[in-house]
């Protein structure tokens, strides 16, 4: 498997666990998409840094090969799957601990 279509089966999982399984709807929300520039702009300027001085390198035949901030596009939708699957997760627990 490559690594984006382990980057595109992430994030149909994220949404999943987001819209159906947690039912937190984050993706719905404007203060997730507020938060997420926040992250995304670190992200990029982590990923310049490490790529661009070969600190991490990418097999090109597991990568579709377009790159924003000299890392490979697969690391925003992973990424983005990180994101969501974690606050996702954070809110749900939070909800399930104020039920006790």
């Amino acid at each position: 498997m490559t690594y984006t279509q382990l980057a595109i089966f992430a994030i149909m999982c994220a949404i999943i666990f987001d819209l159906y399984i947690a039912r937190t709807q984050l993706l719905k929300r404007k203060v997730f998409w507020t938060s997420y520039v926040i992250i995304i702009f670190f992200q990029l300027l982590t990923n310049w840094w490490l790529t661009s001085r070969n600190i991490v390198m990418y097999d090109p035949s597991v990568i579709i090969g377009f790159r924003i901030a000299s890392a490979p596009v697969e690391d925003l939708l992973f990424g983005f799957a990180l994101v969501l699957g974690i606050l996702s997760n954070w809110i749900r627990i939070g909800a399930l601990e104020k039920q006790r």
